[in-house]
């Protein structure tokens, strides 16, 4: 057997979890493997997420069969297709010999055959997308409600926006790596130094880190423990803030980064456009109304409460609160101001 890939195989291997529903930036972290070996996986792995609608007509294209597939074999044409198309000085033969084999791996031995037939049919002419949600690789629902909501030049270029790798950004307060508008939400809580700060949904500890850079004394809550690990503070208490936060109204300042559907950052999350559904919105809707609601309770008199999400969804943005969208290079967030 050829030597396989270290990058193909933990790919393969990541994208496998994605596909029972695991988060592949996470998953990724995990991986103990060569930094450039990490980094080809990465790419491979964001990328069949992000073009996941173009490589599966891709797929049928080229093998000229439209009907179900192993889950097996379609990761291995997806991770396939994607590298022979979209990406630049990566050996032709090494893809269509490690996609081979990659198969063999998952015990499809008897689909090898037809993944080499495949892949060796692969080109990078254009071709004509069946639709405008192929193209922009985007579930129809979806992009329906922004062309609804936003019109359709917008939409298109939210759709596009989300098919480009973002590039990492660094606080410079904090050090720590924070998508752009991300950044934009904490300076809107106006924190005065000495202050008393509730970050209700604190993990990973992006926004804690900012809060404490300003001087604040901050409590950082989490309903999941080894989440909260990840927060460097040293006042950390588990708490779902759906069922009530353990405080009477004695902070200065709250912060609700609220649990959302993420379509803010398809760019750096791309499988959450393919596990989404619309339905879906509405239980978040009424989970943000909930928390909001055990938050405001812990606010002093006079104090200052921000509530944010990381999405573009009218039922989880506006519906919610009165405030606006916060637009950063490849990612969304919407933010509202409101006082006790």
């Amino acid at each position: 057997m050829s030597k396989l890939s270290p990058a193909r195989e933990i790919a393969f291997r990541v994208l496998g979890k994605v596909a029972k529903g695991g988060y592949a930036t996470d998953l990724l972290r995990r991986e103990k493997a060569d930094a450039r070996d990490i980094g080809l996986a990465e790419s491979i792995v964001l990328g069949c997420l992000r073009y996941q609608a173009q490589l599966d007509f891709l797929v049928g294209v080229f093998s000229g069969k439209s009907g179900k597939l192993d889950e097996e074999v379609r990761l291995a044409l997806r991770m396939g297709v994607f590298q022979l198309r979209y990406l630049d000085r990566v050996p032709a033969h090494a893809v269509v010999t490690d996609s081979v084999e990659l198969v063999k791996l998952a015990r499809k031995r008897s689909a090898a055959g037809f993944v080499n037939a495949v892949l060796r049919k692969v080109h990078r002419e254009p071709v004509a997308w069946p639709d405008l949600a192929t193209e922009l690789s985007m579930p129809g629902w979806l992009l329906a409600r922004w062309e609804s909501h936003y019109g359709h030049p917008a939409a298109v270029e939210m759709a596009r926006a989300a098919l480009v790798e973002p590039e990492a950004a660094v606080n410079p307060t904090t050090g720590r790596q924070q998508d752009p508008g991300a950044q934009m939400v904490v300076p809107l809580l106006d924190i005065e130094p000495g202050m008393l700060v509730l970050d209700v949904c604190a993990a990973p500890g992006n926004k804690t880190a900012q809060i404490a850079a300003a001087g604040a004394r901050v409590v950082a809550c989490d309903r999941y423990p080894k989440r909260l690990q990840m927060v460097d503070t040293p006042l950390r208490v588990i708490v779902d803030g759906v069922v009530g936060l353990p405080f009477g109204p004695v902070f200065d300042r709250i912060l609700l980064d609220a649990p959302c559907s993420g379509t803010g950052t398809l760019a750096r999350n791309p499988e959450i456009k393919w596990r989404l559904r619309e339905a879906d919105l509405a239980d978040f809707h009424a989970l943000q109304l909930r928390m909001l609601e055990q938050a405001r309770a812990c606010l002093k008199p006079g104090g200052r409460l921000v509530y944010a999400t990381c999405s573009l969804e009218r039922e989880e943005n506006e519906d919610v609160a009165d405030g606006q969208l916060i637009r950063g290079p490849g990612d969304s967030f919407f933010a509202a101001v409101l006082s006790a």
